[in-house]
């Protein structure tokens, strides 16, 4: 995928791993239009001319059709849509009232990537090219059993990415999939001190997303024992290691 001179949104992009890739799109030479629930969290990148920003509440489908019509009728030229907004909610599934912040996770990180992609994909076929990147995590391939709607999340946004490039395929919109690791973004550094620093990781992801032709998947190193568990046969020593953490639930 070539970086350089392209129309980008990120919806999800106002901190963490977007607002990464939204400087770095930007340090290459393209627009970038951010857009979240809070666009206040790039004040700072909107003042120095990095990015401009446009508030979208992916729950919201009138408000998310309000910023689409926004967003093109000020950059028809759109051609690159990256969709990562997610919340991560831990969850005891002893206690049924887990199930709102079940509810919140799909309606966030499934159903609106889904609201994102049903906005922006007809403008991109007809437009005959462009890039549809979706934001999954390694949680979607090795469960992380204190956040279980995370990871059906997750695993939903890796299907529906695959139906959808098949869809898409010969129109002239590629579609990728990002697939990171735990990234020391949003205080993940203080719980897990295998979070990787979030500067390294954009070099990884920006070295293999530049690759001719674009990957299907966008899968660092430290991401890859998580995606190929069930093939490298360690799924099963991985997911109890990862059960550990229902120990910090209260009454375990």
């Amino acid at each position: 995928m070539d970086i350089s001179g392209r129309t980008v949104l990120i919806v999800g992009g106002t901190s963490g791993i977007g607002r990464g890739l939204a400087q770095r799109f930007s340090a290459a030479g393209s627009t970038v239009v951010v857009a979240g629930r809070d666009t206040g969290k790039v004040a700072d990148l909107v003042s120095a001319g990095t990015v401009e920003a446009v508030r979208i509440d992916v729950t919201d489908p009138a408000n998310l059709t309000h910023a689409r019509d926004e967003v093109l009728a000020t950059h028809p030229d759109l051609d690159v849509v990256v969709t990562m907004s997610g919340v991560m909610l831990s969850e005891d599934l002893r206690d049924p009232a887990h199930f709102d912040a079940a509810q919140t996770t799909i309606a966030v990180n499934l159903l609106g990537t889904i609201r994102v992609l049903d906005a922006f994909t007809p403008h991109l076929l007809t437009r005959g090219r462009g890039d549809v990147i979706t934001v999954t995590s390694g949680i979607a391939f090795l469960p992380f059993p204190l956040m279980p709607s995370y990871g059906a999340a997750k695993a939903g946004v890796h299907a529906y990415t695959e139906a959808l490039r098949a869809q898409l395929a010969g129109t002239g919109v590629t579609v990728t999939e990002l697939v990171p690791p735990a990234v020391a973004t949003a205080g993940q550094e203080k719980v897990n001190p295998a979070a990787l620093p979030l500067e390294g990781y954009l070099d990884e992801v920006l070295d293999l997303l530049t690759t001719d032709p674009t990957p299907n998947e966008v899968v660092v190193q430290a991401a890859r024992r998580l995606r190929w568990a069930e093939r490298d046969g360690t799924y099963a020593d991985l997911l109890q290691q990862r059960s550990q953490a229902l120990s910090t639930l209260p009454g375990r």
